[in-house]
């Protein structure tokens, strides 16, 4: 596996190389072709890697005469032909990225051209495709026990999880792997598989509403650093609330700082500053999977009971200039909290909407709606000073999220078809939309 990393790092800044000379010699001759896409990176690549740029030898016949031989690459037979092709179609992206960012294609911040990949700095990964040779899949799994996944070029794999569910699937034609990524992180070795799957189980999926009630039944969710998630209903009834997060970069502060000061102090470029460099990637790894464990908890409770969720658009990039703040804002991963809520939901054919960012959930009355000063943080119990409701400041902000989405989604609705109406359409994505198993 790690011969197949550094092809793959091998394939990625050779193809960069050759598009760099390329737009050299085009500066000078306006007719010359550079190559810009994966596939003409691929045609690039393979040209040039049997060639006798890439690999030559010098043999001498007992009389004395010496001819070259080319050889090309030499060592392309070790590993699998798929991680130089799969190489230079990143590079593909990574070019049209720069392309589209400087054309103003491209929204975010700007893309710059891409860069040589070192060895002590670049991901150690690598990819492969599915390919189906004489009806037989190469990548496999479960094929030589039910913690084992095949992969062509570098053969069976024992591995942590267990393949039995996701090998029925692919049985029964539910699901197909369409590509794998073995990636090195923290001196653990991940294989990650690529699978375009059917809809889930319709037992497994939220009910169809009803057009009479398709505005009701939404669930506000709140997310805070005192109570990390408080979900209630239009009513003010409670229906999830988390107080006691387990704040894993906290916990592992002290750690943290005590492996860092070892590295600072080992000379660099040593033996045992990798070592210490390597604890340390595992210290922030394991912060890493606490999180993500507790985030999909958080999540499953969430999207398992309610189909539909209002969540509040935090502005998290202007929270983290607060030095006091900063570090258990980013502890919490609001954001990430959402973007899995929102994928789960989608699986179960639930619905989130985004509150407005200025909408005054903290500090409005969930009773009669009036809207009062801001409330210090200090300040955990909201009371209205118009008709004196008391409750806990973040249920009745989770109760105004659910008002306000109820609010927005009966205000307009389409009599024909029944429905609010919505004026939105599907971006161009820069990948392919895959369709589901099954269809056409």
């Amino acid at each position: 596996m790690g011969r197949h990393v550094g092809a793959s790092r091998f394939a990625y800044n050779q193809c960069l190389a050759l598009v760099k000379h390329a737009l050299d010699a085009r500066s000078r001759d306006a007719s010359v072709k550079v190559p810009w896409t994966g596939f003409d990176l691929i045609n690039a690549f393979n040209g040039w890697k049997r060639s006798g740029a890439a690999g030559r030898l010098f043999v001498v016949d007992p009389a004395g005469s010496t001819t070259v031989q080319v050889t090309g690459l030499v060592w392309r037979g070790q590993v699998h032909q798929q991680v130089f092709e799969e190489a230079a179609v990143d590079l593909g992206r990574a070019l049209g990225a720069f392309a589209d960012s400087r054309r103003g294609r491209r929204a975010g911040r700007p893309v710059g051209f891409p860069r040589f990949k070192r060895k002590a700095s670049a991901v150690a990964s690598f990819r492969i495709r599915q390919k189906s040779t004489a009806g037989r899949a190469s990548i496999r799994v479960g094929e030589a026990g039910p913690r084992t996944i095949r992969l062509p070029g570098i053969g069976v794999l024992a591995v942590r999880e267990d393949t039995r569910r996701l090998r029925r699937m692919v049985g029964k034609g539910r699901a197909s792997i369409l590509s794998a990524t073995v990636t090195a992180r923290a001196g653990r070795w991940m294989v990650s598989l690529l699978v375009q799957a059917a809809d889930l189980h319709p037992a497994t999926q939220h009910p169809t509403r009803d057009p009479a009630t398709e505005t009701a039944g939404w669930v506000g969710v709140d997310r805070g650093l005192a109570a990390y998630v408080v979900g209630a209903t239009t009513t003010g009834q409670q229906v999830l609330r988390v107080d006691d997060p387990p704040r894993p970069l906290r916990t592992a502060q002290a750690k943290l700082r005590r492996l860092s000061q070892q590295v600072s102090r080992k000379q660099k470029g040593s033996t045992n500053r990798r070592k210490v460099v390597a604890r340390l990637g595992r210290c922030h790894r394991r912060v890493h999977h606490v999180r993500q464990h507790f985030l999909h908890e958080v999540a499953n409770g969430l999207v398992k009971t309610h189909d539909r969720l209002a969540l509040e658009d935090l502005h998290i990039t202007g929270m983290l200039p607060n030095h006091r703040l900063a570090a258990a804002v980013g502890d919490a991963a609001w954001a990430e909290l959402a973007r899995i809520v929102g994928y789960k939901q989608a699986w179960r054919g639930g619905r989130v909407v985004l509150v407005d960012r200025w909408f005054p959930s903290t500090k409005r009355c969930s009773t009669c709606r009036t809207v009062g000063p801001t409330l210090p943080l200090s300040q955990r119990i909201f009371r209205c000073d118009n008709c004196g409701h008391q409750a806990d400041r973040d249920l009745n902000a989770a109760t105004n999220l659910a008002i306000w989405a109820e609010e927005q989604h009966a205000q307009i609705r389409d009599p024909e078809a029944r429905g609010p109406v919505i004026n939105v359409c599907r971006g161009d994505g820069s990948g392919p939309h895959h369709q589901r198993v099954g269809s056409r």
